[in-house]
């Protein structure tokens, strides 16, 4: 009698260990679903920041592609006299 007792008291120690990785895993999944649209909003918002901010680099840069390039004289130092 004492040896059901004791495959008793480790199947339910058993059963305990597996209802507990159960729980957790359904609580983890059931986190996952909920951080997903959190993570697909994020996303978006950033996609969309980086666009925006494209379109005002552009922007700022469309006169400098319309001017010639500055002459190579005007780039070059005076040269020092001694």
């Amino acid at each position: 009698m004492v040896a059901a007792q004791e495959t008793l008291i480790v199947n339910s120690e058993q059963a305990r260990q597996q209802a507990e990785r159960r729980f957790k895993q359904n609580d983890r999944l059931r986190d996952g679903r909920m951080a997903m649209p959190e993570y697909e909003a994020e996303a978006r918002a950033i996609r969309e920041k980086t666009a925006r901010l494209k379109a005002l680099r552009l922007a700022k840069e469309a006169p400098a592609r319309n001017e010639p390039p500055p002459s190579k004289l005007a780039e070059r130092r005076p040269t020092r006299r001694r």
